[in-house]
C-alpha cells in the first residue's frame, strides 16, 4: 500500500443554461494499492464533496510514501 497525492480539477455550473461556472481544485492524500485505485478513490471523494459538478479531471501527481 502506498500514499498518493491526487489533484482533482472541478467545474461547477449552477445550471446547464448558465454560462458562469466555478472552477475549483481539491488535493487529496489517498492510500491505495495502485495509481488506478488512488484515482478512483479521489474521484469518489470529489463527487461526494461536489455533487453538482459537471466535470472532474483527476491527476495522480506523485507517490508520497
Amino acid at each position: 500500500m502506498h500514499t498518493y497525492e491526487v489533484f482533482v480539477d472541478i467545474c461547477e455550473c449552477q445550471s446547464l443554461a448558465d454560462t458562469s461556472c466555478r472552477f475549483l481544485e481539491e488535493r487529496y492524500r489517498i492510500s491505495a494499492n495502485s495509481r488506478n485505485q488512488a484515482q478512483y478513490n479521489a474521484l469518489s471523494r470529489a463527487e461526494a464533496a461536489h455533487p453538482k459538478a459537471t466535470e472532474y479531471d483527476v491527476r495522480v501527481t506523485r507517490v508520497l510514501a
